[in-house]
């Protein structure tokens, strides 16, 4: 199984690993309280209190044209949609449920816009789906770790009616496959205690994956909430773990592995302030610098970043990430060839930045300036030229006189004479695109 699998893995992710960023949109009715996509639980609130956001969604400024545009200028390749939260409420139409943006004022198919709008940019497309829900009346609620009501006895529900629940959760994963033409991502959320795995007939909902969008990848949640050990991770990895591991707001000191070693697919999600969904009072911003440099990290470690916007309860993404996105393109117009298609260098990660590499292409990430010349450990001899990625100027490679004593080791500066010091281009990140003798 373990064999064939990984091979099939290898293939469904090669365009994942080429296109190394993406936008991860949540996106519901918890825009409208505006205190995080978990509002629900944290606030131990009842479908009557959470009623009133049905009642007034209407998000007249809703263009998911201008989401798609803003996303491709920020060098993002694919985006994810949360076609359904933990609350239960769907933004796609359901034949299955009422409870969905098309009963709404919004009076539409939201997830049918937001596909055809980034298709229509070029973008990958991908959706996420909880596996949980605290709207539906067969959810484990009294007891559950963080439903809503679970200290409330009069929600003890009947563990036999489980399967009522399943039923539902799999026929939508089915319309999702069905009706929205080809997607190319399926972001599941999440196991947790018993709730993992065959638990969520996880093997039966892949095969049904499978039969429908064979080339779908789909994230490793079914299986490990999030945590290492999870059996993508495992020698032999089950038919439902996966094809790519989802770290979680930390990117993993040294790439992800599996037990054997081998590096495997993995995208890590982040959130531009400290809330996935619309948070109105969160302005605790990561800065575009941040943000470039830890995509820069995740692809020196053979991994994906994937980045949130919570747009609010208008339509329309917070100006502040639009700021920051719009940096961050800035940067990648200019040293995008150092992220797709690149991975790990296999060099020591240098003491003024990080690798990454796309064959005989180097490109050294100068995050800390250079006292006298900047040092390429073990590359004397190795190098065929380099140039400011930026703008394809000349960047000076030598042996200057102060560096005579590290004779394995090859230097560069951005300017003559190669000891002085000089300023970094970007202090941001500087990218010079080393071009190595072919070996």
């Amino acid at each position: 199984m373990g064999h064939t699998y990984i091979e099939q893995r290898t293939d469904r992710t090669r365009w994942f690993l080429n296109d190394r960023f993406g936008m991860f949109i949540h996106w519901g009715l918890y825009a409208i309280p505006a205190r995080g996509e978990w509002v629900r639980s944290t606030e131990r609130l009842s479908i009557e209190d959470y009623q009133p956001y049905f009642d007034e969604f209407n998000p007249v400024r809703y263009n998911p044209r201008e989401w798609a545009k803003k996303a491709k200028a920020a060098g993002m390749k694919y985006a994810v949609l949360t076609a359904k939260h933990h609350d239960g409420f769907c933004l796609f139409d359901s034949k299955l449920t009422d409870y969905k943006a098309t009963n709404t004022k919004a009076g539409r198919d939201l997830v049918r816009e937001f596909v055809d709008a980034f298709r229509e940019e070029g973008l990958k497309v991908g959706l996420y789906f909880s596996l949980i829900d605290w709207y539906h009346p067969d959810y484990p609620a009294y007891g559950d770790r963080i439903h809503p009501m679970r200290d409330d006895e009069a929600f003890r529900r009947d563990p036999a009616t489980f399967d009522r629940y399943l039923d539902y959760m799999h026929g939508q994963v089915r319309e999702l496959l069905t009706n929205y033409g080809k997607l190319d991502l399926m972001w599941f959320d999440y196991s947790y205690d018993e709730m993992i795995g065959e638990k969520w007939r996880a093997t039966e909902l892949m095969e049904t994956i499978r039969s429908l969008q064979p080339h779908i990848i789909v994230d490793n949640r079914l299986d490990a909430s999030g945590e290492e050990g999870g059996s993508i991770y495992s020698k032999e990895p089950s038919f439902y773990s996966g094809d790519f591991a989802s770290p979680e707001q930390i990117i993993p000191p040294s790439g992800v592995v599996d037990d054997n070693g081998n590096s495997i697919p993995w995208e890590a999600c982040i959130t531009l302030n400290n809330n996935w969904g619309y948070a109105a009072a969160d302005k605790t911003y990561k800065t575009a610098k941040t943000v470039i440099r830890k995509l820069v990290e995740c692809v020196s470690k053979n991994g994906n970043l994937l980045l949130n916007v919570g747009p609010d309860a208008q339509g329309e993404i917070p100006p502040e990430s639009l700021r920051i996105l719009e940096e961050v393109g800035h940067w990648m117009r200019q040293n995008g060839d150092s992220i797709y298609g690149c991975g790990q260098a296999e060099l020591p990660k240098p003491e003024w930045g990080r690798y990454t590499r796309n064959g005989n292409k180097l490109y050294a990430h100068l995050f800390e300036e250079s006292i006298g010349p900047v040092n390429l450990a073990g590359l004397a001899g190795k190098i065929k030229h380099a140039r400011l990625l930026a703008d394809g100027s000349e960047v000076f490679v030598s042996r200057p006189w102060n560096a005579a004593m590290y004779p394995d080791d090859a230097y560069f500066n951005f300017a003559r004479p190669e000891h002085f010091t000089y300023p970094l281009p970007d202090e941001r990140d500087t990218v010079v695109e080393i071009v190595l003798n072919n070996e």
